[in-house]
């Protein structure tokens, strides 16, 4: 059953009431030991987990971002179902990736199996099996509806990272969609961009007068960037029916969050396109959201799986965005959660924005690994009672060493706990399982059909065909319609068979007339020109311009 949660207010005097609230009790929690009185999430907090004191998410603090670290098989995803189940429960919606296919468990009823119970008891919990409402979403449409953005919302910066541009190719791609803008043509798809990118390879020199540099050459290379990225499935991202993000912010009947889970798996394996998709996700979120400021919980919980792609040889202006969207998103309600394996994965202008830390093992195999959790210790508050550093190399499975923001939003000594056992399914559900959900979808048929409007590629062809259309008709230009006239009266464009005796007498007449002009003329552009050459050209011309009247 969903749990009773306080009204959202945008109060900014009530988060701290509310965190101190929750802070009175953990230690109420805390004083109940493990014995009959259970343990569980509040109107304002989430039990994480247990040691030698419960640990609980402040929801008032939750839009202050986190940070679940890890080596892979140390937990991470579990920990990661424990928090979305929380924030569901609280109404809070959620948005994830799906790496594996694990988190999909999320949307099924869990199993009271014996260690799960054992490790609930452990911890004075009451383990009920519980299921969320989940909502599937992928790029590819495959194991979830799809997920648009069109060319000009994801802008070309965004786009620039996604193909590897270097700086001239960002210039010229920023040109590109400065004309776009100018001249009003939508960009909403691949075949949009393209056709804008050959508009502005065709008129290179006038705007390269205007805006600066714009050559056919780096255009060009643009495009074979353009290729790559259609063959990791770029058509089928970009166009429209585009997502709505009011769509992820839903909760279900109870008042319960609905969970959004991203089946990124084949996504993955175009690892730039899976990082500046979400990235887009988060710049939407930030821009399209009003200023709510502190809230007694947050609108919207982002996790962000794979964190590390995110920063892989990121340029500083992408740097810069992405600190900027982490540093302010959080007055808009929206809570940012980045999951990776190491602290240091994440950039450190970032990572101080991050104030709630769950780490799971680290391995301190060779000289590298261990400077790693070194590190990776010194983002904790100390606590007198723990070697943080050498804590993190021996937690188990299902252990971490956590920190969460308290009280006036300062972080807690690090703790080492027992990450609570999950109430929904733990790993993925089957095909068939996932294709009944995606029936019952409340957005069932609103992205599940591609659209094709009228944009650039539409009009910039209408443009060529209209430019072209003068030169196939009969009144193109001056030469033809004298041309035309001439032939109907000595009967020039008449097949020769139907000629009469008059009309043949008078074309004959009519060439011959016509070739002593034109030798004529000839003659005298050649003599201004100079030289045999000189004649040519000038039949050439004469004949090109004739032409009409020496059909036949």
């Amino acid at each position: 059953m969903a749990k009773k949660t306080a009204t959202p207010t945008s109060d900014s005097a009530a988060a701290p009431a509310k965190a101190t609230k929750a802070a009175k009790a953990a230690s109420a929690a805390k004083s109940s030991g493990s014995g009959s009185v259970a343990v569980g999430d509040s109107d304002t907090a989430i039990f994480i987990g247990k040691g030698e004191q419960p640990a609980f998410l402040t929801l008032a603090l939750a839009n202050r971002h986190g940070l679940v670290t890890g080596a892979t098989g140390t937990g991470k995803t579990v920990t990661l179902q424990v928090m979305a189940e929380g924030f569901a429960r609280a109404g809070v919606p959620v948005f994830a990736a799906d790496i594996k296919g694990d988190l999909s468990g999320i949307a099924e009823v869990g199993e009271a199996k014996d260690f799960l119970l054992s490790r609930a008891r452990d911890m004075g919990l009451n383990f009920q099996p519980d299921q969320f409402k989940t909502v599937f979403w992928d790029v590819f449409g495959e194991m979830g509806h799809p997920v648009r953005a069109t060319v000009s919302e994801m802008g070309p910066l965004l786009l620039s990272r996604m193909m590897d541009l270097n700086d001239v190719q960002e210039g010229v791609l920023n040109i590109a969609f400065r004309v776009a803008d100018e001249q009003g043509l939508l960009l909403l798809d691949m075949k949009d961009l393209r056709a804008i990118l050959s508009h502005v390879a065709e008129h290179a020199d006038e705007l390269t007068t205007q805006y600066g540099n714009v050559s056919k050459q780096t255009v060009g290379t643009i495009q074979r960037q353009l290729l790559v990225l259609e063959n990791q499935g770029g058509p089928k991202f970009f166009g429209e029916p585009a997502l709505q993000l009011k769509d992820l912010m839903r909760t279900d009947s109870d008042g319960r969050g609905i969970v959004n889970i991203l089946a990124a798996d084949k996504l993955m394996q175009s690892p730039r396109l899976y990082a500046t998709f979400l990235l887009w996700m988060l710049s939407e979120l930030f821009e399209e959201l009003p200023e709510v400021g502190d809230l007694p919980k947050p609108k919207l919980v982002f996790f962000f799986d794979e964190a590390h792609l995110l920063f892989n040889d990121a340029p500083k202006a992408l740097l810069d965005k992405i600190e900027q969207v982490v540093r302010l998103i959080r007055s808009k309600g929206v809570g940012v959660y980045f999951v990776t394996q190491n602290p240091i994965d994440v950039p450190d202008k970032v990572l101080a924005q991050l104030g709630n830390r769950v780490q799971h093992a680290l391995r301190a195999f060779t000289p590298r690994d261990q400077k790693a959790v070194l590190a990776a210790a010194q983002t904790f508050r100390p606590n007198p009672k723990l070697n943080t550093a050498q804590v993190i190399t021996e937690l188990g499975k299902g252990e971490a060493l956590v920190s969460f923001l308290e009280g006036n939003g300062t972080p807690a000594m690090v703790e080492r706990v027992m990450i609570r056992p999950p109430t929904a399914r733990i790993g993925p559900i089957t095909p068939q399982e996932r294709q009944a959900i995606i029936a019952a979808s409340p957005v069932k048929g609103k992205y599940d059909t591609a659209v094709d409007s009228e944009s650039a590629y539409e009009i910039l062809q209408k443009r060529v065909a209209d430019a072209a259309a003068p030169a196939d008709g009969s009144g193109g230009g001056v030469l033809d319609q004298i041309g035309s006239i001439f032939g109907s009266i000595f009967g020039t464009n008449t097949p020769r068979g139907k000629l009469t005796t008059t009309q043949v007498i008078a074309r004959n007449m009519t060439r011959t007339v016509t070739n002593k002009v034109a030798g004529d003329v000839a003659a005298n552009i050649g003599k201004s020109i100079g030289g045999a050459t000189g004649s040519s050209i000038g039949r050439s011309i004469v004949r090109g311009a004739l032409g009409g009247l020496l059909r036949r």
